[in-house]
């Protein structure tokens, strides 16, 4: 039964007497009575506290107090010290303290990579639809200006990211994004991010750029497929001929290096040739002088010996009467040459003799040239 309720003659909470009373309870009794436990004493006229329950009662709040500002900077942070919300500077990591209500300090990762994606279907220059996919990696370089400098500085980098990847989207045409130009689109956004986000001091260094692999729409998803095969085909052809051209550019130059030896030799045989044969015919010339007939004979034998020398020769015996004799005389000096070489195998060189024919007292060597008494006789 509640204690106001009929009937209940109990005291009420506020320690009067009878329930029927339902006024506020009295300040002063509250008071006196928190005076007598904390080992005051109250009077009549109100209550109070004593100077060493509230010296006590300081002191440990001031040790709570103390103790509340210790906190811990992790190695990888940086901590951003406000005091009545003004900058007063970064905390290094380690444990610190701060005055509590009055220091605010917030820790900020400055070594993790963070990381921020872009996609979308862009125009390119050349009027076509295509979807990329960009990863900005990051990291805060500069605590209080990422904290302070913007409202959200990964949100401004999000934009940023955004805004640049669709510039540069815009100013490249669909083949290049697709295929060989997706390296310059990749440097040109990264300069473009580092551009926008300069003037507005987020404290964010960007530390890589990667350009995921384009695609373009669906509809026409099989005939990119296509080209770029093409194109990478094209590639493979161009670095197969530039591997045969660095295979075959050695043998090359060492044919040429040969045949221009060669020219130089055979350059070198004919002059000292032609030197040679000026050389004996300024021997030959005073001989000429001398003697222009016999000269001209010796000459012209020189020269039939030369000329018959690679030819087959017969002797024919014109003036004998019955059957006709002739000496088959290269069948002759080609057995009498073999006969040679086997003997000399066999035992000491001996003096070749040569094969004559008595044909009109004249004797003919075996390569057909008469012999010098032969030459002297005939007019």
């Amino acid at each position: 039964m509640a204690w106001n309720e009929p009937g209940n003659k109990g005291q009420d909470p506020w320690g009067k007497k009878g329930g029927n009373d339902k006024g506020p309870p009295d300040l002063d009794e509250v008071f006196r009575n928190l005076s007598k436990r904390f080992g005051g004493k109250g009077n009549g006229s109100g209550g109070g506290i004593s100077a060493i329950s509230l010296v006590i009662v300081l002191a440990i709040a001031i040790v709570v107090w103390g103790l509340s500002g210790f906190y811990t900077v992790k190695e990888a942070e940086k901590g951003v010290a406000l005091r009545f919300g003004g900058y007063i500077g970064e905390v290094d990591p380690g444990l610190q303290w701060k005055a509590t209500f009055i220091d605010e300090v917030t820790p900020v990762n400055v070594q993790t990579v963070r990381s921020i994606p872009a996609s979308g279907s862009m125009l390119t220059a050349d009027e076509n639809v295509v979807l990329v996919q960009l990863d900005v990696q990051y990291r805060v370089n500069n605590a209080k200006n990422y904290l302070y400098s913007v409202v959200n500085a990964d949100a401004s980098l999000r934009e940023a990211t955004d805004s640049a990847l669709r510039y540069v989207i815009g100013h490249n045409t669909m083949d290049d994004i697709l295929t060989t130009g997706r390296d310059k689109i990749r440097r040109d956004t990264w300069d473009e991010i580092e551009r926008i986000i300069e003037s507005y001091k987020l404290g964010i260094v960007v530390v890589d750029v990667n350009f995921l692999p384009a695609r373009p729409p669906e509809e026409v998803k099989d005939a990119f497929d296509d080209a770029i095969a093409a194109q990478e085909d094209e590639q493979r052809f161009i670095r197969e001929a530039e591997a045969y051209s660095r295979q075959l550019e050695p043998k090359v130059r060492g044919t040429v290096q040969r045949m221009d030896q060669q020219a130089n030799a055979y350059q070198q045989r004919v002059t000292l040739e032609a030197q040679g044969k000026v050389a004996r015919f300024e021997q030959l010339l005073p001989e000429y002088q001398m003697a222009p007939d016999v000269t001209r004979e010796r000459m012209y034998f020189d020269t039939m010996e030369q000329v018959m020398s690679g030819t087959s020769k017969v002797l024919i015996d014109s003036k004998s009467s019955g059957n006709l004799m002739y000496l088959p005389l290269d069948k002759l000096m080609q057995n009498s040459q073999s006969q040679t070489s086997v003997s000399t195998k066999s035992k000491p060189a001996q003096p070749v003799t040569s094969v004559n024919s008595t044909t009109n007292n004249r004797s003919m060597p075996l390569d057909g040239r008469p012999s010098r008494g032969d030459r002297t006789g005939r007019n």
